[in-house]
């Protein structure tokens, strides 16, 4: 099994998650293969950030959605689409968690895989 991320940004962002609060989050588009098969999901991982310094990255805060799943392969052109509604997927997934991502104020550059 192959697991690319083809997208991961951290956002500033709002969540209390098992009683913890959380103020930022990793958006992350991704892409796993295997035999012929391809996934793409959507993820939002909520984590406390603290301070600059803490990237102390949790997973009990964590919503995922697959987006499409078939035969293939890779595909630029699919993972453009699924790249232009992922902020719109992001949200949805956020506010199963209770949260807000605050898209204006992200923490990092997105890295691209």
């Amino acid at each position: 099994m192959k697991v690319i991320d083809i997208y991961q940004q951290y956002f500033s962002a709002e969540a209390e998650v098992n009683g913890i609060v959380r103020r930022a989050v990793s958006v992350i588009l991704q892409c796993e293969s295997e035999e012929g098969n391809i996934l793409y999901r959507a993820i939002v991982n909520f984590f406390p950030y603290e301070d600059p310094e803490d990237w102390r990255i949790t997973s009990d805060a964590l919503a995922e959605r697959a987006l499409y799943q078939a035969k293939g392969r890779r595909s630029r052109k699919r993972e453009a689409q699924l790249e232009e509604q992922l902020q719109q997927t992001a949200d949805e997934l956020a506010a199963e968690l209770n949260g807000r991502i605050d898209w204006e104020h992200p923490l990092r550059e997105a890295r691209r895989g």
